[in-house]
């Protein structure tokens, strides 16, 4: 689009004017977060799929990355509002950096950070299409928290994104306790990502799981769970439903 714009000599002059950039709506998204506290710090479990529309054309997208030395953010919803939040707190952690203080920012003020910006883009109807999950450790003491797209946030022992708000949390409520090993973690979060895997369209078989300590973070190499698909009511899914065939 241009206009046109008068000068002095009575000539005008047509200017450019920039196209707004923003996601109006979701296009390439990601599904279920599944975070837990365990004895020694975070895990976080993400699935690699990107959804187009409702065809899951990619299927080798990390939605889990480490921020700054004590932080783990994962995420559900739009992958380039995603990588667009990557880019903030690029420039949050080199601006932290660049103190060189001796200190640096903990898990509980990136939540706060990011609580800020997602509340300030929904305030411009511009929001991030995003849910975060915010994980860390420092000193000593673990910390795990989410905000959704219009900034809403809280903190608790177990989160989850998605349907793993629905269908994990349930699981989670039951099975979790504070003093779950690392290896009791992981089963945990596998059990979650497998009900998902079963009844969430968007999930695929291929999972990353994250843990955050003090020594730092560390994230799997993508690998598949066991499934078990000859269960009756997944051979014939409307079986007594009222008005199926």
């Amino acid at each position: 689009m241009t206009f046109t714009v008068p000068i002095d000599n009575g000539d005008s002059v047509k200017i450019a004017e920039e196209e707004s950039q923003r996601t109006l709506y979701p296009y390439v998204t990601g599904t279920s977060i599944v975070a837990i506290k365990y004895k020694d710090g975070v895990l976080m479990a993400s699935d690699m799929g990107g959804s187009y529309g409702s065809t899951l054309r990619y299927k080798n997208i990390e939605r889990v990355k480490a921020i700054g030395k004590h932080s783990l953010l994962g995420a559900s919803g739009e992958i380039s509002d995603f990588q667009e939040i990557l880019r903030y707190l690029d420039e949050l952690t080199l601006n932290d950096n660049m103190w060189d203080d001796g200190n640096s920012l903990g898990p509980k003020e990136i939540h706060n950070y990011l609580t800020r910006v997602m509340y300030n883009r929904r305030n411009k109807f511009d929001p991030l299409w995003n849910t975060l999950v915010l994980g860390g450790v420092k000193n000593g003491k673990s910390y795990l928290g989410m905000v959704s797209m219009i900034g809403v946030s809280f903190e608790d022992d177990h989160v989850a994104t998605g349907f793993g708000n629905h269908l994990a949390r349930p699981i989670l409520r039951d099975e979790w306790h504070a003093d779950l090993s690392f290896e009791d973690g992981v089963k945990l979060l596998e059990k979650c990502m497998r009900v998902l895997l079963y009844r969430d369209r968007s999930a695929i078989n291929k999972l990353q799981i994250a843990k955050i300590t003090e020594e730092g973070v560390t994230v799997s190499q993508p690998y598949s769970l066991k499934t078990f698909w000859e269960f009756s009511s997944f051979h014939n899914p409307t079986a007594g439903a009222e008005g199926s065939w």
